[in-house]
């Protein structure tokens, strides 16, 4: 640790610094009507107000959204063998390439989802706010004699996502010194305003192109201003907007789907690569491949009410599920739902209970909407 002839420390003028940062981004949200709410014990944009048009702006468009990652980084020259013997996705040995992993238990179950991106000379990992933490610490005491340095970097570094049929366009309008990047979770290094980022195309969860952008927490408002005013046209959204877009997309989230469920319940194939080596889960998790029969799957419902999270679905008289979450949907005007359902099932009515009533449902195939790409987690059962 250092001093500073003013006798702060450099941690504390950089703590400092970050507080500023998160002001400055703060105001700016502000001036656009954000209210906020807490994910993941992080604070993060509900939404601008609006939520409907700003649903098909996004989905007409290009739309910038705040995501609230945890952020850590891994160094080290044991840094590739450390991380991909724990995950349950090949981790690339490319600079610029990522992919879309799963950390499981012992019988399992998902106890994070996370994005690894090899970006050189150490691995950048986005996790979910409230598992970022508890992974660096749960890895510091798995390193031995390995040569690994892991690193929380949430309060360091912003993360922001462009989403839309128009998202491609919207970030070469503001990207400077790099190419949009063309395969999903590839990344180049550029320049947005006056301050450099890193460009991730990404897995498509709302089902329309998309692209994150990764920069120093001091450049966040300068880089989100930036997605908001200059070049293309693309307005600011918030969680509540995402989760509706989300929904559409048929794609699974960690809060309300992945946590503590086998992946293969999920169709969840993007984060999984059967031919790699051991890690924790694995021999369930192929067990049920091989088997080529989960308990239960991933299904959307169009429902007559929209359903709370855990609303019991029945066939009959038979409970055969619960929802996992439902939305109005903008786009299609009506509620609908994704639910976990027995695995066998296979009728196309369902009544759900809400609010103490059955209300009529029918099981839908995913996506309920089609845009303009496939969102990356969308089910896939063999």
């Amino acid at each position: 640790m250092t001093t500073t002839t003013e006798g702060e420390t450099d941690e504390e003028r950089a703590d400092e610094t970050a507080t500023d940062a998160d002001d400055e981004l703060t105001e700016l949200h502000a001036e656009y009507g954000a209210t906020f709410i807490e994910r993941g014990g992080k604070r993060v944009v509900a939404g601008y107000g609006r939520l409907e048009r700003t649903h098909r702006a996004v989905r007409r468009g290009a739309g910038a959204i705040e995501r609230g990652y945890g952020v850590l980084t891994v160094e080290g020259d044991d840094r590739l063998e450390f991380v991909d013997n724990a995950v349950s996705n090949r981790v690339p040995n490319s600079d610029g390439e990522g992919c879309y992993a799963l950390l499981l238990g012992p019988q399992g179950k998902i106890e994070t989802d996370l994005y690894v991106y090899n970006a050189g000379e150490r691995l950048l990992l986005l996790t979910p706010p409230d598992r970022a933490e508890p992974l660096a610490s749960e890895w510091r005491g798995k390193t031995f004699i390995q040569d690994v340095e892991i690193s929380v970097a949430t309060d360091a570094m912003s993360v922001f996502e462009v989403h839309g049929p128009q998202a491609t366009e919207k970030i070469a309008s503001v990207l400077t010194n790099a190419g949009t990047p063309d395969e999903h979770l590839t990344f180049v290094r550029g320049e947005i305003g006056d301050a450099g980022a890193t460009v991730i195309r990404t897995d498509a969860l709302c089902g329309e192109e998309s692209y994150a952008v990764v920069c120093n927490k001091a450049d966040a408002a300068e880089i989100f201003d930036t997605l908001l005013t200059r070049g293309m046209n693309a307005p600011p959204f918030g969680y509540e907007t995402f989760e509706t877009l989300t929904l559409e997309a048929g794609t699974p989230l960690f809060g309300t789907e992945l946590r503590e469920v086998v992946p293969n319940v999920l169709g969840l194939r993007n984060g999984l690569d059967f031919e790699k080596g051991c890690y924790v889960g694995q021999e369930i998790v192929s067990r049920i491949e091989n088997r080529g029969r989960p308990s239960r799957r991933l299904v959307g419902l169009r429902c007559g009410a929209v359903p709370g999270s855990g609303a019991a679905v029945f066939d009959g008289d038979s409970s055969v599920g619960e929802v996992t979450r439902g939305v109005a949907s903008p786009t299609l005007g009506e509620p609908i739902a994704l639910a976990l359902l027995e695995y066998g099932f296979e009728g196309d009515s369902v009544t759900v209970r809400v609010e103490g009533e059955e209300r009529e449902a029918s099981a839908e195939t995913l996506p309920f909407v089609e845009g303009s790409d496939r969102s990356g987690r969308l089910p896939a059962y063999e």
